[in-house]
């Protein structure tokens, strides 16, 4: 998950970034439509320092991506307004330790790209 919210409790082990600048209703209209196909393939990518996070999923026509504060990935079918996509290739216990570390610097900056494709 990715948020806006300004910081992390204790209970957030699934949260890649805080203080993010723009939730799911941020996305453009044109990349909405394809996330909201069943065809679509997301792809969400993350950088780091001189590394990078690629997620896969499928899109669906019940997701909304109206979160004004968060970005969520989920292996499962579940949706809500949260969610970006579902049946993702890797969730937060996939990810590299290595990757993670540099999440960890309070002072780092993060890129990240949404992509859909049909």
């Amino acid at each position: 998950m990715v948020t806006t919210d300004k910081y992390l409790s204790r209970k957030g082990d699934c949260i890649l970034a805080v203080h993010a600048e723009r939730g799911l209703k941020d996305i453009s209209p044109e990349l909405k439509d394809i996330i909201k196909n069943e065809k679509a393939e997301v792809i969400f990518i993350m950088e780091t320092g001189n590394q990078s996070l690629v997620v896969r999923g499928k899109g669906h026509p019940r997701l909304t991506l109206a979160s004004p504060s968060d970005i969520v990935i989920r292996k499962s079918n579940f949706i809500c307004h949260r969610t970006l996509m579902i049946k993702a290739d890797k969730s937060s216990s996939d990810i590299p330790l290595e990757f993670v570390s540099l999440l960890h610097n309070h002072h780092s900056k993060v890129n990240i790209k949404i992509r859909g494709i049909l």
